[in-house]
């Protein structure tokens, strides 16, 4: 029988992963407002990792105390007690033999709840596309940002770096810096967000800035041999729409990361459809020109938990190892499920209330197998 080309081990940096399968970033806001993590948190990620899955990358984490925050329930890494939260979430997720990232985020102008600051910052003073999501707490239209000062732009790239070192503090195995999905390097990295006319301005080389400026300050806080990765994408939360301009721009991007000392790449679908996202209009994928110019393992997402899928992306070529989102809210053992040549389970939106999957094993299986049900 063929086995799986998911269920290979691989590498990242200085980790060797028992499969290719990962559990993608998912914004699950559930702390009691403090952002600090919580025990439930704890059993929430552990169980992906008594699942199998080769790398676990936690919620979007900000990552400094004026600025960074997006929603009003999301997790930090800034204080000691947020610290000492995730410190618990890496012990439990360590004890069930896992190996678990920390994503580093920044809003910029897309805060739908920040406890710090009433005032929000971007490249530019361009109102956002769309509207806050009320499935995080938000509602109506997005501030205005101001236009984010030089010292702005070096409190922030602080922030991330400092994070970064909290992060190996509190025991996790690699970082992810979150530039992707419309939040604030996305905002740097795309025209119509970034109007500015400095050096993190203008062409891709000078909007790319500020992601490489990000990349260098997190390497130089975990140092030499710590796993560092760096999520992007063309789509974003409030513009499903939106793509680079083609692949000569998609190159500048990936060149100029790399070069920061990154160890991988995690390219990100927001439309749920990898195919549709990734395809360039020359026919190619961008995650495998990605792997070509960069030469780093690149994870890609977008329906990666249909069987089929994941391994053509991976047999093809396009990419070296396939996250799962919701496909593993439904699946929290998916790579045992492909393991026993079993189908996954079909997603329930129910999965995405945070009080349903932060909820205890027997519960969570309760409703995994339709016998109970919880209303947010």
């Amino acid at each position: 029988m063929t086995v799986h080309p998911v269920l290979s081990s691989t590498r990242i940096g200085s980790l060797r992963l028992r499969n290719r399968a990962v559990v993608a970033p998912m914004s699950r806001v559930s702390t009691a407002g403090d952002g600090v993590p919580t025990a439930a948190m704890a059993e929430y990620y552990a169980r992906f990792a008594a699942g199998g899955f080769g790398l676990i990358v936690t919620e979007g984490t900000y990552t400094d105390r004026r600025f960074s925050q997006a929603y009003p329930d999301q997790p930090g890494i800034v204080t000691a007690g947020q610290i000492a939260g995730w410190r618990a979430v890496t012990d439990a997720v360590h004890a069930a033999g896992g190996i678990v990232a920390l994503q580093l985020m920044h809003a910029g102008a897309l805060v739908q709840g920040n406890r710090h600051s009433d005032r929000t910052i971007a490249p530019s003073a361009v109102p956002p596309k769309g509207a806050k999501m009320p499935a995080y707490g938000g509602a109506g239209a997005f501030a205005v940002p101001a236009a984010a000062t030089r010292a702005e732009i070096h409190e922030a790239i602080e922030g991330f770096a400092a994070a970064a070192g909290n992060a190996r503090a509190a025991g996790f195995d690699a970082v992810e810096i979150h530039g992707a999905n419309g939040y604030l390097i996305d905002q740097f990295l795309t025209g119509y967000t970034n109007l500015r006319e400095d050096e993190y301005g203008g062409g891709p080389a000078g909007r790319v800035r500020f992601a490489v400026e990000v990349a260098g300050a997190v390497r130089a806080a975990v140092g030499a041999g710590f796993p560092v990765g760096l999520r992007l994408s063309q789509t974003k939360v409030n513009d499903f729409a939106y793509r680079w301009s083609g692949a000569a721009e998609a190159e500048t991007i990936f060149r100029a990361v790399a070069g920061a000392g990154i160890d991988y790449l995690h390219l990100a679908s927001e439309g749920r459809d990898w195919y549709d996202t990734a395809t360039l209009d020359t026919g190619e994928t961008i995650t495998r020109l990605a792997r070509q110019v960069t030469g780093l393992p690149v994870l890609v997402n977008g329906g990666m938990h249909a069987p089929d899928l994941a391994a053509a992306v991976l047999g093809e070529g396009h990419a070296d190892l396939v996250t799962l989102g919701r496909g593993a809210l439904a699946n929290p053992d998916w790579p045992r499920t492909i393991a026993e040549g079993c189908g996954p389970a079909e997603f329930d939106r129910a999965m995405l209330t945070p009080d349903v999957t932060l909820a205890s094993q027997d519960a969570w299986e309760r409703i995994h197998r339709g016998e109970a049900s919880v209303a947010r």
